[in-house]
């Protein structure tokens, strides 16, 4: 079941609404996985808010690096989220950057797309301070001792790491097996 929602801040005031009628208001926070490169144009270096509306866009809804930098902020003041998964494109190393300098000492920023579990892409994250968090996928880098590299080297570093398995790929345990 999914609601009939217009944009994202009438989602994000659905699930409220929710968390106060369960009464749990106090207990509950939110993590979010924005998946910013699915919505991000190359070609304008912007950020299409309403990129599935079937009548295109509105420039108001088309935001650069900055400006999503201020529409999260407003969401981290209003809503009680404590980790961002990918809310840039998986190569927007500056927004990632300037993102983190405003809000990484309280926020969980996640590197999925940023980071896909590669060593590399984990060491310019931390040399960069681009997010503070890793979502471990094994299979997306290719071996265990792969990934094995990058959660330790985010640990080191003092992030978060979470494992994680690709979407529908197997129902396997040997995941659980993993993370412990």
């Amino acid at each position: 079941f999914a609601p009939s929602v217009q944009d994202n801040n009438e989602a994000l005031d659905i699930l409220m609404e929710a968390i106060r009628l369960s009464g749990h208001e106090d207990k509950v926070k939110i993590g979010t996985d924005v998946a910013a490169s699915e919505f991000y144009s190359a070609e304008t270096k912007r950020y299409d808010l309403d990129f599935k509306n079937p009548s295109g866009s509105s420039d108001d809804m088309k935001k650069s690096a900055a400006e999503m930098v201020d529409y999260y902020k407003v969401w981290l003041d209003k809503y009680p989220l404590v980790s961002i998964e990918d809310p840039f494109d998986q190569d927007d190393w500056d927004a990632y950057a300037l993102f983190m300098s405003a809000v990484g000492a309280k926020t969980q920023i996640v590197g999925d797309d940023l980071l896909v579990t590669n060593p590399t892409r984990v060491q310019k994250a931390i040399s960069g301070k681009a997010c503070n968090a890793l979502l471990l996928k094994v299979n997306q880098i290719g071996s265990v001792t792969e990934a094995i590299q990058a959660a330790c080297m985010s640990q080191t570093a003092g992030w978060g790491v979470m494992v994680s398995h690709r979407s529908g790929e197997t129902e396997d345990c040997f995941i659980a097996d993993l993370v412990v």
